[in-house]
C-alpha cells in the first residue's frame, strides 16, 4: 500500500485478507478504521467457545498504532498520560487512559515500553493529531506505523501451547504485560501477553511482508488445539465478562463530544487505579483534583440481571421507580450462565447492595414483553481465570 495515497481508497484489506477472506462464510463485515473485518467468521458461538476453550485468533491489524521515540519520550508520555509511566520498565505494557484539561477520557490503550525510550501506544481511535499537539515543547518523534505492522491477538486456554509448537521456546516464561521477540523467517516478531479477552492470550506483531506467513504457521501449529479466526461479535462478548470498556460504546471520547456533560472521567470509568497525583502535572490533573475532593457525578459498575434477556440499552431504576442510569454493554455470559451488564449509574449509586431495576424490551414473534429485573452490583470481573496470572503459562 502507498501511504500517500491512503485517504483515496474507502476501505483497505488488512494484511491477513488473503487468509481471513477465504475463512469469513458469512460475509459479515463492517468498516474498522479504513479496514474491513469479520464480525463472524461461521458461528459467534463456535467463535467464542474457542476462545474459552482452546485458541480463537482475532485480526488486529486496524489497531492504531502509535511509535513514541526520542530523548523526551517519557517525559511526554508521563504529561499525557494519568498514570506513572516511569514505573513502566523496558519490556512491559500497561493499560492507561489519558483525558483533556477537563478531567474527561480522551481514550484508552495500551503503553508498550519495548526498548529504553522506545514506546508504542496502541487505542482505538485515531490519536495522532492529539498525539501531536499534547508534544510541543517536548523532542520526541510521533509516527503512525499502523499501516506498516500486522497485529494478531491469539487467545485462549491453549494459546501458549500453539505458540510453542509454532517454536516460541520459552513462552510460556512470559509474564503477563510482559513483552518478548523471537525471529521469524528473517524478522522481528514480537509477543505481548496481553489481550481483550480477559483469559490466558498473547498478541503477535510483525511486518506486513510475513502476515500472511505468520497466520500460516500459526494455524498450521494449533491444528490439533482447536485453533479458530474469531470475528468481532465473538470477541465483544468475551470483553464484557472480563469487565473491559470500550470507546464509543461504555463512553464518548472527549474530543468527539459535542453535547456537554456525555463525556466521563477516569473516576466515572471504575478507573481511579489509572490516576496517580503523586506524579508531575500531567492532562487533566488540576480537574481530577477537584473530583476527587467533590465526588464524581457517575459511576461505572458491572452488574448481575436477573433473568436470560440480555439488558442492551436499558434503564437502570431504583426501588422509588425512578431512572438512576443506562446500561452501556449487555450480554448472556455462555461461561458466567449469567445475564451480565455494564452500566453507567448517577452517583451515588451503584453501591454493592443497591436495589436496582433494568428495564427491559425484548421481542418473541413480532411480540414485545417488557420486564423490570432486579440488578444487582457486581465487584470485580464476571471471568477472571487463574490461567490468565500464572507464570508459567499452563500448557494444555
Amino acid at each position: 500500500m502507498n501511504k500517500k495515497d491512503h485517504h483515496k481508497t474507502f476501505v483497505y484489506p488488512t494484511a491477513f485478507h488473503s487468509r481471513t477472506s477465504r475463512l469469513n462464510q458469512m460475509q459479515a463485515c463492517h468498516r474498522w478504521k479504513d479496514y474491513l473485518v469479520a464480525d463472524v467468521y461461521e458461528d459467534v458461538a463456535l467463535e467464542y467457545f474457542a476462545m474459552r476453550n482452546s485458541t480463537g485468533v482475532f485480526d488486529l491489524c486496524p489497531m492504531t498504532k502509535h511509535k513514541i521515540t526520542g530523548p523526551d519520550a517519557l517525559e511526554f508520555l508521563n504529561r499525557m498520560l494519568t498514570r506513572d509511566v516511569s514505573k513502566l520498565k523496558p519490556g512491559r505494557v500497561s493499560y492507561c487512559v489519558w483525558c483533556d484539561d477537563e478531567g474527561q477520557v480522551i481514550d484508552d490503550g495500551t503503553v508498550f515500553h519495548m526498548r529504553p525510550g522506545e514506546y508504542m501506544l496502541c487505542s482505538q481511535e485515531r490519536q495522532l493529531d492529539w498525539l501531536s499537539i499534547s508534544a510541543l515543547g517536548f523532542e520526541v518523534t510521533i509516527t503512525e506505523p499502523t499501516h506498516e505492522l500486522a497485529a494478531l491477538a491469539v487467545q485462549g486456554p491453549t494459546s501458549c501451547s500453539v505458540l510453542r509448537r509454532m517454536g516460541l521456546n520459552d513462552i510460556q516464561n512470559l509474564k503477563p504485560f510482559g513483552i518478548t521477540w523471537f525471529d521469524f523467517q528473517g524478522s522481528e516478531l514480537m509477543v505481548s501477553r496481553t489481550g481483550f479477552t480477559g483469559d490466558l492470550g498473547y498478541e503477535v506483531w510483525i511486518e506486513v511482508s510475513k502476515a500472511e506467513a505468520l497466520w500460516d504457521a500459526l494455524f498450521a501449529a494449533g491444528k490439533e488445539y482447536g485453533i479458530r479466526p474469531i470475528g468481532t461479535h465473538a470477541l465483544e462478548m468475551t470483553r464484557i465478562e472480563a469487565g473491559f470498556i470500550q470507546a464509543g460504546v461504555d463512553f464518548l471520547p472527549a474530543d468527539e463530544a459535542v453535547r456537554p456533560g456525555r463525556t466521563r472521567s477516569p473516576f466515572e470509568l471504575g478507573l481511579s487505579w489509572l490516576v496517580d497525583f503523586k506524579k508531575p502535572n500531567f492532562t487533566g490533573r488540576k480537574a481530577l483534583l477537584e473530583e476527587k475532593e467533590k465526588g464524581s457525578r457517575y459511576n461505572f459498575v458491572k452488574l448481575d440481571i436477573a433473568g436470560n434477556k440480555p439488558a442492551r440499552d436499558a434503564f437502570i431504576y431504583n426501588s422509588k421507580k425512578q431512572v438512576v442510569g443506562t446500561v452501556t454493554s449487555a450480554i448472556w455470559s455462555p461461561t458466567a450462565k449469567a445475564n451480565i451488564a455494564l452500566a453507567s449509574l448517577h452517583a451515588p449509586w451503584g453501591k454493592p447492595g443497591d436495589e436496582l431495576y433494568a428495564e427491559i424490551y425484548y421481542q418473541r414473534e413480532l411480540k414485545w414483553s417488557r420486564v423490570m429485573a432486579r440488578a444487582t452490583v457486581v465487584e470485580g470481573a464476571f471471568f477472571d481465570p487463574e490461567r490468565k496470572k500464572v507464570t508459567p503459562a499452563l500448557d494444555f
